[in-house]
């Protein structure tokens, strides 16, 4: 089907692929990287367009249709829904970039923008430009991407002084992909390493980081447009809780379904379901979600009223955004950490999804975006009355 020119039924859309996908989710697994066919379905259901620009065809899509959309793919397959995200979120990177480069990356709305987020690649200034190279990992969904926003190091001309970091807007035809994401969570989601080896980047196409992190960039297009106008680091605190709370509720689901067709094993119970033991841990785990639930349909209000407003955020509610957001991670990796541990040993078949969502989530808790850790540290800093720590937030 063609992609819809709205994205007023985005999330009915994704939710009708659930089954597709889900049916595909092992697949994806084995093969490291989402399968040809479910790329397509969403690509149809307009899902790239979400954060692409009005005047290129795109949706602008409201964060929180973003944040329903990601869930509902979670819930069919994490790593599915971490290369939606991964995507969705360079695109809007993509769109603070100068207008020239927007001119040139968005030639399609529905164009796939991936990236890579940890400056391993560096960068020598050359003729108007940069000369790039390096090798860079978690390259999440490079296999389907048509750009890549490779991080890279640009060194003091001095000599003197940290370097620059820039995000550089590369064709993908232009970067070697490496096979070498064997891991055993989110492993579905294509993130191998990507290299550049002597790739010219023009100047346009060029945004500074350290600027970006302060509220500015190039775009002129887009410079009054309150839609990018929201931290793009809490934009992925935003992004990236969907995908535990998709991950969540699919298991316990899928435990409870399961329940009344399984006995515990050397026990009187015939059906799970009967047993004391399993009402409180289902009922426990669904508390956890639920608050996650609420964790994240809080900052992502404050998120969607702060870009209407234009007001400004105080240092403590950055911190507390991404403490909720790793909090919300947390609980819903709790939750299915217990689902799965009264899952018995038959769910640890492959072809058994809740063995697959306490790896994904596993993995999702250790992305710096939303540890659990980490962001509560910062958000500890701050109510200490100490800076953040950090530029990231």
């Amino acid at each position: 089907m063609a992609a819809a020119a709205t994205d007023a039924d985005l999330v009915a859309r994704v939710r009708s692929l659930r089954p597709l996908i889900r049916e595909h989710a092992l697949r994806t697994e084995q093969e490291r990287r989402v399968t040809p066919e479910i790329a397509a379905a969403l690509t149809d259901a307009g899902i790239h367009r979400m954060n692409v620009p009005r005047r290129y065809g795109g949706y602008q899509s409201r964060l929180r249709t973003q944040v329903d959309a990601v869930a509902e793919i979670a819930a069919a397959c994490g790593s599915t829904a971490f290369k939606t995200l991964i995507q969705a979120g360079c695109s809007y990177i993509a769109a603070l970039f100068p207008d020239e480069a927007q001119d040139e990356i968005f030639t399609i709305p529905d164009v796939k923008v991936g990236g890579t987020l940890i400056p391993d690649a560096t960068a020598i200034r050359s003729n108007g430009g940069y000369v790039v190279n390096g090798t860079s990992a978690f390259a999440t969904g490079c296999h389907d991407a048509d750009w890549h926003l490779l991080t890279v190091r640009v060194a003091s001309e001095s000599g003197d002084g940290p370097p620059e970091v820039l995000w550089t807007a590369v064709p993908m035809a232009e970067l070697e992909i490496l096979d070498d994401w064997y891991v055993s969570g989110l492993a579905g989601s294509g993130s191998d390493s990507v290299v550049a080896r002597d790739v010219m980047v023009p100047a346009h196409r060029v945004l500074p980081v350290a600027p970006l992190l302060a509220g500015e960039f190039p775009s002129k297009a887009n410079a009054d447009d309150p839609f990018y106008r929201m931290p793009v680091l809490l934009l992925f605190c935003a992004w990236a809780a969907p995908n535990a709370l998709g991950l969540a509720r699919s298991a316990l689901t899928e435990f409870t379904e399961r329940s009344h067709r399984r006995g515990i094993t050397y026990t009187f119970h015939q059906r799970q379901n009967e047993a004391t033991v399993t009402h409180l841990q289902a009922a426990e785990a669904a508390m956890k979600i639920s608050c996650a639930e609420q964790l994240t349909a809080e900052f992502v209000a404050l998120i969607e009223s702060r870009a209407e407003s234009g007001e400004p955020y105080t240092a403590e509610e950055r911190a507390r955004i991404r403490a909720q957001s790793g909090y919300a991670v947390r609980l819903c990796k709790e939750a299915v950490d217990l689902l799965g541990s009264a899952s018995g040993a038959s769910s640890l078949h492959r072809e058994v999804p809740i063995q697959r969502a306490v790896r994904d989530l596993h993995a999702l808790s250790l992305h710096a975006f939303v540890n659990p850790a980490t962001n509560l540290e910062i958000y500890g800093r701050v109510l200490s009355g100490l800076d953040p720590g950090t530029p990231f937030i």
